[in-house]
């Protein structure tokens, strides 16, 4: 029988940890995730390889280390409310639920949604709330959030969500003008208008499709 305790435990530390993720509780929080219960059928054995895997709705489960980096960069505290736009599988929910103290997660598919819902009820989740819609315009109702973490790749970061962070509150999200390849990107908000961004490296996400975010129809643009 396959060790999956085994095989978390060696991805946290061969796949994350040296690679230079060092908050202690993102490490433990991915050491307690079942990730195998957030991939597909069939896909089970694959969950803690370094790379993504395909899920519904031509979506993917992101790679491990790219979910802990992101969830390192927005600085996470126990008694956070976070927001999750891009639901997928629930993974990534799941792991800053073992974090902070609130997550609300927005995922404009409903079949992948309502199935994060079930697994993350599944694990005993009880403080991540999954709400179907377009996540590019956040969740106002449940503003404001001290950690946004966007899980799709945006032309850049959508004003709904850098007004619904709380003064001192961080964005974490994928920006560029090229549908598939992005820089990872941290916008802290200083003040009531005051916003700073940092440059965090290169990454590839699926696109963030919404109002604020690529539209559904857009071509992708030309490369110069």
């Amino acid at each position: 029988m396959f060790d999956f305790d085994h095989a978390r435990r060696h991805m946290v530390e061969a796949q994350i940890a040296r690679r230079g993720v060092k908050d202690p509780r993102v490490l433990e929080a991915m050491r307690n995730v079942p990730r195998e219960r957030f991939v597909d059928e069939g896909y089970e054995e694959l969950a803690y390889e370094d790379s993504p895997l395909p899920i519904a709705e031509g979506q993917t489960i992101s790679q491990p280390f790219i979910v802990a980096l992101m969830i390192e960069a927005a600085e996470m505290e126990p008694s956070d409310r976070v927001l999750e736009v891009g639901t997928g599988s629930g993974y990534a929910a799941a792991v800053m639920g073992r974090i902070a103290r609130q997550v609300f997660t927005v995922e404009r598919h409903a079949r992948l949604g309502e199935t994060a819902r079930r697994r993350l009820e599944a694990i005993g989740a009880g403080n991540v709330a999954v709400r179907i819609g377009d996540g590019s315009k956040g969740w106002p109702d449940k503003a404001p959030f001290d950690a946004i973490i966007v899980a799709a790749g945006g032309p850049a970061p959508p004003a709904a969500l850098k007004e619904q962070l709380d003064i001192g509150g961080r964005l974490v999200i994928p920006v560029g003008g090229e549908r598939r390849a992005q820089r990872l990107v941290r916008v802290s908000r200083l003040s009531a208008t005051r916003y700073e961004e940092e440059d965090l490296g290169g990454v590839m996400f699926v696109p963030l499709i919404g109002e604020q975010g690529w539209s559904d129809t857009a071509r992708p643009p030309c490369r110069s």
